[in-house]
């Protein structure tokens, strides 16, 4: 088996990783903000060629598509929730296009977005019984004023 070689830990390569750090986190935070990659390039004063072959080196995908993963994952979460429609989870996570959206989701999730909210929507019940015993237990004034752990 062939060994795998990685380049030297440069202080130039120090620097480039922690760019790339800094373009990961602000996809991570801006998700929903209309990103590309010669803007994400910009803001670390690369081209985008370059942030895109050390994106991919660095985190095993490219940048846009690390981007859509995000946008992606966050619809999941919305369209779980059930009181947005596909159009509009499709464009607060920041696509600009339905189709795209649709396309993209379709092929990370496996099914289409109106497909996984109707199946979500499915599987959410109501909590099991002791759940809500315990939740909606009366507390008595005694019980509830009673500190939980001695202050020292």
């Amino acid at each position: 088996m062939p060994q795998v070689t990685r380049p030297p830990v440069t202080p130039q390569r120090l620097r480039d990783l922690a760019l790339l750090r800094r373009v990961r986190d602000r996809i991570d935070r801006e998700y929903a903000q209309p990103l590309n990659v010669e803007t994400l390039a910009r803001g670390v004063h690369m081209s985008a060629g370059h942030l895109s072959r050390e994106f991919r080196a660095a985190y095993g995908e490219s940048p846009y598509s690390y981007l859509m993963t995000r946008r992606i994952e966050r619809a999941m979460a919305l369209l779980r929730r059930g009181d947005l429609s596909v159009t509009e989870v499709c464009f607060a996570v920041g696509c600009a296009s339905l189709g795209t959206f649709s396309t993209r989701f379709t092929e990370l999730v496996g099914v289409s977005p109106s497909t996984y909210r109707r199946q979500t929507a499915d599987q959410i019940s109501d909590p099991p019984p002791c759940a809500t015993k315990k939740a909606t237990r009366p507390v008595r004034n005694r019980e509830a004023s009673r500190p939980t752990s001695p202050i020292a």
